[in-house]
């Protein structure tokens, strides 16, 4: 009797467990982007590396399965990057615990050599479909995909990387050998479900939501040529997608709407995504880094201590100040495009000995954060201009620089000294450029400052290649502007600008 009292017992209790639905598995990706060395808070106040460990660890508390991921450019963009070179990001992608990273294009600010010599000691899985390093100092160190197991479910992810060319300065990533993503992405998708025989496929990637050079691939192209990828988690353009709306969402080939996520600069978000291995439904939630996670991040002292020696130095330079500044510009403003022109104008004629320099051509995108109100410190020019790159002249025909004009116009301008002015159509057409009130001449030439990424053909910049070389300087440029701004305090002036745009689309 008592046994079978057991038995009764034993059915009754499977029976129930059987009318009680079983929880799918769920895996949880953790994801930054585009960080750019910016260990400490940002001056908004959002961001900073203690808050987003907090953030990464309690996240990982939260859920059984974590995967985290950084989607690329970790490195350049502050005085920690200038001063350190790598050291301390780098030594961060396994302190924060990534599990993968992908390359962005200023992992080769400093050369292959560089990055080599950090990957080597890095734990994380370096993921690269389509670069092949073979046969240089990068050899070994990437892999195209990994792949995870939860259950009976696998997941794979793999690395998809930006087009070097004109993004790069070739003696960078001088050997390596790219594949276009179009022609990559699925193909390797499809090759994971269909040999390899995973569940679902995440790209991460680091070519953009949206593309700089519109020939250039973005990932809502490669969503749109797509059938078998499953999830987008990208970098590179500097895209906040909000989860929910229309952005977080792109149709495939087939019609099946992909998730896709991106979360801005500077470490200022964190995006999760919460994969159902039943179902294969993702749920996004973008998480803000800011003072609310400043308690939680009181528990990594060791790390605090860590970076607090590497604080030292940065303070010292963020704190010594070299000139004032007569009013704030926004680093993406036209005011800090012309005041650094006009700078590389005023620059250029007697460190390169040449008197007929007769306009400067400079890239927006070098300048890197906002120029203050009030006192400028060295960091913070460090931090304005922290690349590693020289002002040369360039003797130029009208025909190149007007091919050059075409090219900026086709990013909405650029930043150019008060003697160009230039306008333009909806289809980037060229319809007007005069120097000092006169019309560019196709058969002349011309002689102009610049930097040598622009004339490696940096930005696309292809038409400077066809220059003649007249100087290059032997100092980063950001030096020589340093020097140029504490020139002004010693003169009794502040640094200023205009608001005019000189590049005009009409």
């Amino acid at each position: 009797m008592r046994n079978k009292l057991k038995v009764i017992v034993l059915a009754a209790v499977l029976t129930a467990m059987a009318a009680v639905p079983v929880e799918a598995e769920h895996v949880v990706i953790i994801a930054a982007n585009d960080t750019h060395s910016q260990i400490d808070p940002a001056s908004d106040g959002q961001g900073g590396v203690l808050r987003r460990r907090a953030i990464y660890d309690q996240v990982r508390r939260d859920n059984k399965n974590t995967v985290t991921v950084h989607a690329g450019d970790a490195v350049q963009g502050t005085v920690y990057f200038s001063l350190f070179g790598g050291e301390v990001e780098y030594a961060l992608i396994d302190s924060l615990g990534y599990d993968m990273i992908v390359m962005g294009n200023h992992e080769f600010d400093n050369g292959l050599e560089s990055v080599a010599g950090y990957y080597r000691n890095v734990k994380a899985k370096k993921l690269s479909v389509n670069y092949d390093f073979s046969g240089t100092v990068m050899e070994g160190l990437t892999e195209p995909y990994v792949i995870k197991a939860y259950g009976d479910k696998r997941v794979a992810f793999f690395g998809i990387n930006v087009s070097p060319y004109g993004l790069i300065s070739a003696k960078n990533f001088a050997g390596m050998r790219y594949i276009r993503s179009l022609d990559v992405a699925d193909a390797t998708a499809r090759f994971l479900k269909e040999v390899l025989k995973v569940d679902y496929t995440v790209m991460v990637s680091h070519i953009g939501y949206d593309s700089y050079d519109p020939e250039e691939p973005n990932d809502v192209d490669v969503i749109h040529s797509s059938h078998y990828i499953d999830l987008v988690i990208g970098g590179h353009s500097h895209t906040v997608v909000k989860p929910g709306t229309e952005y977080a969402r792109v149709a495939n080939a087939d019609g099946r709407m992909i998730p896709i996520g991106q979360n801005g600069k500077s470490g200022k978000f964190v995006t999760t995504y919460d994969l159902d291995l039943e179902t294969g439904a993702v749920e996004q939630k973008l998480i803000a880094v800011d003072a609310s996670w400043d308690q939680a991040a009181q528990a990594y002292p060791d790390l605090e201590a860590w970076l607090a020696w590497h604080k030292h130095g940065v303070d010292s330079l963020m704190n010594n100040p070299v000139c004032t500044s007569a009013r704030h510009m926004k680093n993406s403003s036209a005011a800090a495009q012309n005041w650094v022109s006009d700078a590389t104008m005023a620059i250029m004629p007697a460190l390169s000995g040449i008197t007929d320099v007769q306009f400067a051509i400079m890239n927006k995108g070098g300048i890197r954060c906002d120029m203050p109100e009030g006192t400028v410190t060295e960091g913070l020019l460090n931090s304005m201009f922290p690349f590693d790159n020289r002002f040369m002249v360039l003797e130029i025909t009208g025909a190149d620089l007007l091919d050059a004009l075409k090219v900026m116009a086709g990013r909405g301008g650029d930043a150019m000294s008060r003697e160009l002015r230039v306008t333009y159509n909806d289809q980037g057409e060229i319809t007007s450029a005069k120097l000092k009130g006169k019309k560019i001449d196709p058969k002349k030439t011309y002689c102009l400052a610049t930097i040598d990424y622009l004339a490696n053909g940096g930005d696309y910049m292809t038409p400077f290649e066809r220059a003649k070389r007249l100087y290059e300087d032997d100092v980063k440029y950001g030096d020589r502007i340093l020097d140029y701004a504490k020139q002004l305090q010693t003169q009794g002036k502040a640094i200023d600008s205009t608001d005019e745009v000189r590049m005009v689309k009409k």
